[in-house]
């Protein structure tokens, strides 16, 4: 068995430790020649996962062809960040014979064109049958094999019960789904939400107003979801409450930290500088605010985390003006004719 692993950040390598300490023979490949040098030269110093260590027995390489066509491999792991997804796919789809299974592992949508990750994998490589895995999971805990679980959807059962052998051990327990976009979505918009929790903590509140951002967030999130066809059990479940309490909770989270920076009173450009990683929910609040237009979806906190990013809005005035929306019902099912 062998795994590629495309992208040496901190969730390619978390990933890789796993599948090698499983006994899996991985490849990991990166475009950045620093990166790799920097494994080479230490395997025990890696940026960002203290306490990790990249086992011997881990290939690393700059030669795409050879990572993803002349090492065979029995699964391409796509763990770039979501800016560069399209790119890398663009890059190695020349290589990738017909039928290769690849597993998205990143999180986002694409702000021109509205593409989730997986959209724009199975554009660029058609030939390719594809998956993605999601659910909480910080790079941080999964690097020193801490238990955690995750969801692998699929339009290709044979594919997900495949990737789900490929990853499953003592410490990682991974469950199949059919919904890709629920995984997807989940995945991607719980960082919109989480970067205003993060907001919220820099503001100083409390946990009423956390736990209000992440309820109403999954609301959110659960409205846009079934306009485009996602399961709402999959976004109550672990790619989408489930990731969202952990990336609104941690401090491992980039989406966390950076929000809470904001909130503290730092600019948009500073907070990400700050935070040293990408921060996805920052790419992501774009086109989720282009999704909640196109789908004529009300999200009033994606809104609000939009106009503080972009528009220079007042992180203190944007939480009034949520508290004082319309008044409304909690939910659509609500119906005193039935009471």
């Amino acid at each position: 068995m062998t795994v590629s692993v495309l992208g040496s950040g901190t969730w390619g390598i978390a990933l890789t430790i796993l599948l090698a300490n499983k006994g899996t023979k991985v490849v990991l490949w990166s475009k950045i020649e620093s990166e790799i040098e920097a494994l080479k030269a230490d395997r025990k110093n890696i940026k960002n996962l203290p306490g990790a260590e990249l086992p011997e027995s881990v290939e690393l390489t700059l030669d795409e062809v050879y990572a993803v066509k002349n090492c065979n491999p029995d699964l391409i792991v796509f763990a770039v960040a979501s800016p560069y997804v399209r790119d890398t796919a663009k890059l190695v789809s020349p290589y990738i014979q017909k039928g290769q299974l690849v597993v998205n592992v990143a999180k986002g949508i694409e702000e021109k064109t509205l593409d989730t990750i997986l959209d724009i994998i199975s554009e660029e490589i058609p030939q390719a049958t594809t998956a993605v895995l999601s659910g909480p999971s910080h790079a941080e805990e999964v690097s020193r094999l801490i238990p955690t679980t995750v969801v692998v959807a699929s339009a290709s059962e044979e594919a997900a019960k495949k990737i789900q052998d490929i990853f499953m051990t003592q410490t990682f327990r991974v469950y199949t789904s059919d919904d890709v976009i629920g995984v997807e979505l989940g995945g991607s918009l719980k960082n919109v939400i989480a970067l205003a929790a993060g907001m919220s903590d820099g503001l100083g509140y409390g946990d009423n107003t956390k736990a209000a951002l992440m309820t109403r967030g999954i609301a959110e999130i659960s409205r846009l979801g079934k306009k485009m066809g996602a399961n709402i059990e999959t976004l109550c479940g672990l790619s989408g409450v489930g990731d969202l309490f952990v990336t609104a909770t941690s401090h491992h989270s980039r989406n966390w930290n950076a929000g809470y920076l904001i909130g503290k009173g730092m600019s948009v450009p500073e907070a990400m500088e700050e935070v040293k990683q990408v921060v996805e929910g920052v790419y992501c609040a774009k086109a989720a605010k282009a999704l909640s237009e196109k789908y004529d979806v009300e999200m009033p906190i994606v809104s609000k985390v939009y106009d503080i990013l972009f528009n220079n809005k007042n992180v203190q005035e944007a939480v009034v003006e949520l508290f004082m929306r319309d008044k409304t019902n909690e939910h659509s099912s609500v119906d005193w004719r039935q009471a």
